[in-house]
């Protein structure tokens, strides 16, 4: 009963508030924790991508590794100081991969000792054995640290594809192992040692890790792999290898290791395409997903700003609707009420044209304000005969009664009780005439009694009935007049306390309002800002890529200079290289002419003086000749270093354009989502300005409707100061109406 009553006296516009505040604070914890989901998604999705992209990494590594594992195998085994020169490519392929997983320090642990076999691989101190082994052993290794990666990704389709990878990789890995096997034995037309348990392993785990990918592939993969392996150079691999494993230890297979290796290895290339082709899927998968989940998180975003916009529309129309139905339904009873009280002359009826409560109310209210219209029509008609007979009975016309009749009960009995006392008063007049004074003084406390000797139902016995009848008629109306008033009264306090709230509540609202649209007008201005700044970025990167370009081209011609330096030291090499022949032939004719000189005796002594100053002379050409060659080999050996670092500096260049490109099309991207998101939120402010408009309208539509409220409750407090101010019985005991 308690929580009903404090129901009671909320504003009907703050329960319909209520009303819906509860389910839109519902849909904001919903879509909250939806929203806080799809961040999780996302965040999952980016670490699926990181994982994809350095499993891609590890992927081009060991790929690498495979390649110089082959070559550095060949090197040692052949002893060939050519293939030196390839082996750096491939070591610079290498060297790149292992930049590109530089945090990883599992990586960067099993390739510790790399550079120390290398330098090994380069003076030939090392057996074909050893190399193989320590490649395989770092190859291995790293296909295992792939094998955890798809355990640390959270995204199930993503860490299948990379589980099937591993699959693949391996297999490709045990292909590379079989190469190496099969080489040396064709190499030797039979297997050594125990190369050929190796072969039949390898063999083995390349097949079972194949059919491991095939099963779990999916179906385009699979046929993406059968058009790949239906190649020539696939065939002939795989029948070599089958003669290999048919003859086994006995050898005799008749095959040439060149036309071998080159087959296999083209197969291990076409096994590398199926794996770039298996990234290439994931990462496109992953991205799909990253995009569904962009759009998802715009998607409910948007969703939860119109539905509450939705809400929010409705929910001031409601409320205008209900709060307009009840002033018209307020203005109706006031007009209605100023017809009871004689204010006016003719009756309003209320509004009844809506189909909710409010208009059966007023429909209610409308045949009810007919009935009584139509009641005192007849009260005023037999009142207005009544004051008509009693003019003239107060001129001693006492032969004419009322005629008239009317639905009103009381005034029915009153006509009667008047007529009666016309009839009644001929010898009483004096005594009905002080009653009457009484009356006219609004003390309706005296009553017509009978004396002793008054006839017993005679004609004074009527009009003291007659006049006591109407003392109670007048005092039950009264009554009835006061009670109405106070009821009028407390309708109207309650009324009153009511319109205060709602004129509270619509200026906390349009106050609210107010800032709400200034904050919005500060955010327009920021995002406008932003817009202009993104704009300027986009103008310098533009020079800064103009810049990079003249670099490179600079770095270009640098690296022309330094090839005409090159030309001309090596001009200059020549050039020594005949001095120092000079000074050789010139040695040599120096000791002839000594050796002649010392067998022409006294005579040839001054000859042979001349012989050895020739030779000295000789000894400091040659010597000059070599300091020179030495000094234009270290300008030789510079240029070619400035020839690789401006090598160097055009690759930088180019990555740097192509960098500086991506940043311009980032900030071109972020530019046009800028331009996006300044009208979204122009017209956001444009909304709450005509809702700030709006909210000031209700305001001021609540502040006359409690001046209103303020003129009622005057009135009702004027229908009960009147009613106070005559004296009947009953008065002081009257209570209001309870009005349900």
């Amino acid at each position: 009963m308690i929580e009903m009553n404090y129901f009671k006296k909320i504003r009907i516009k703050s329960k319909l508030l209520v009303l819906t505040i509860i389910p839109m604070l519902t849909i904001i914890v919903y879509s909250g924790f939806t929203i806080k989901n799809l961040s999780v998604e996302k965040e999952n999705l980016s670490s699926t991508h990181n994982r994809v992209l350095e499993m891609e990494s590890l992927s081009k590594l060991i790929h690498s590794l495979q390649i110089e594992r082959g070559m550095s195998v060949g090197v040692v085994a052949k002893k060939d100081n050519e293939g030196k020169n390839k082996l750096s490519d491939i070591r610079k392929e290498v060297d790149l991969s292992i930049e590109s997983l530089k945090n990883d320090n599992s990586v960067l642990s099993n390739l510790s000792e790399l550079n120390n076999k290398r330098e090994q691989i380069n003076t030939l101190s090392i057996s074909s054995g050893e190399v193989g082994g320590y490649f395989s052993k770092v190859i291995v290794s790293l296909l295992d640290s792939t094998t955890i990666i798809p355990s640390l990704t959270s995204d199930i389709n993503s860490r299948n594809f990379l589980q099937i990878y591993t699959h693949l990789a391996t297999s490709k890995e045990s292909l590379g192992q079989i190469r190496a096997n099969l080489n040396g034995a064709f190499t030797n037309d039979k297997f050594v040692e125990k190369t050929y348990d190796s072969y039949v392993a390898s063999y083995g785990a390349y097949k079972v890790n194949l059919n491991k990918f095939l099963i779990l592939s999916p179906n385009d993969l699979k046929d993406f792999y059968n058009k790949s392996v239906e190649n020539k150079v696939v065939t002939q691999t795989f029948n070599m290898i089958n003669i290999a494993f048919e003859k086994g230890k006995d050898g005799g297979f008749d095959i040439k290791p060149p036309f071998w290796f080159e087959n296999v290895t083209a197969t291990i290339n076409i096994f590398r395409d199926i794996e770039l082709k298996l990234f290439d899927t994931v990462k496109e998968l992953n991205q799909k997903s990253m995009d569904n989940n962009n759009s998802n998180f715009m998607y409910m975003i948007g969703f939860i700003i119109i539905l509450i916009l939705i809400i929010v529309y409705l929910t001031i129309l409601i409320i205008k609707d209900i709060t307009s139905s009840l002033a018209d339904f307020k203005n109706g009873l006031l007009l209605f009420f100023d017809y009871l009280n004689k204010k006016t002359s003719n009756v309003s009826l209320l509004k009844d044209d809506s189909e909710d409560e409010f208009g059966e109310m007023a429909a209610f209210v409308n045949t009810n304000i007919k009935q009584i219209e139509k009641t005192l029509i007849q009260d005023i008609a037999l009142i207005e005969e009544a004051k008509v007979v009693m003019s003239r009975v107060n001129n001693g016309w006492y032969s004419q009664i009322i005629e008239k009749s009317t639905s009103n009960d009381s005034l029915e009995e009153f006509k009667n009780n008047v007529n009666n006392m016309i009839k009644s008063t001929r010898d009483r007049f004096s005594e009905v005439d002080l009653i009457l004074e009484h009356y006219s003084n609004h003390n309706y406390l005296p009553k017509l009694n009978m004396k002793a000797d008054d006839e017993k139902d005679g004609v004074f016995e009527r009009l003291v009935v007659g006049i006591n009848t109407l003392q109670n008629s007048i005092t039950q109306m009264l009554i009835e007049n006061k009670s109405n008033g106070l009821t009028l009264e407390k309708s109207s306090n309650i009324l009153l306390e009511n319109v205060d709230i709602l004129n509270i509540s619509s200026n906390e609202a349009a106050a609210s309002l107010e800032e709400t649209a200034a904050a919005i007008e500060e955010i327009t201005s920021n995002i406008r800002n932003n817009t202009e700044n993104i704009s300027k970025m986009a103008t310098y990167s533009n020079s800064v890529t103009k810049s990079a370009s003249e670099g490179g081209k600079l770095a270009t011609k640098t690296t022309q200079a330094m090839d005409e330096i090159n030309t001309q030291v090596n001009l200059i090499n020549e050039s020594i290289s005949v001095i120092d022949q000079i000074a050789f032939q010139t040695n040599i004719l120096s000791l002839n002419a000594a050796v002649e000189a010392a067998t022409a005796g006294e005579a040839g002594r001054g000859f042979a003086v001349v012989a050895q100053e020739v030779r000295n002379l000789a000894s400091r050409s040659a010597e000059a000749a070599r300091e020179i060659k030495t000094i234009v080999e270290n300008a030789k050996n510079k240029a070619d270093e400035g020839k690789d670092i401006a090598n160097n500096m055009i690759d930088g260049y180019k990555e740097l354009n192509e960098n500086i490109q991506q940043t311009i099309n980032l900030i071109s991207d972020i530019q046009n989502a800028s331009k996006e998101q300044l009208l979204g939120i122009e017209q956001i402010n444009d909304a709450v300005t005509q809702l700030d408009q709006q909210t000031q309208k209700n305001a001021a539509v609540a502040s006359q409707t409690h001046d209103v409220s303020v003129i009622t409750d005057k009135i009702a407090k004027l229908v009960v100061s009147n009613a106070n101010a005559k004296e009947f019985e009953g008065k002081n005991n009257i209570r209001s109406k309870d009005i349900k």
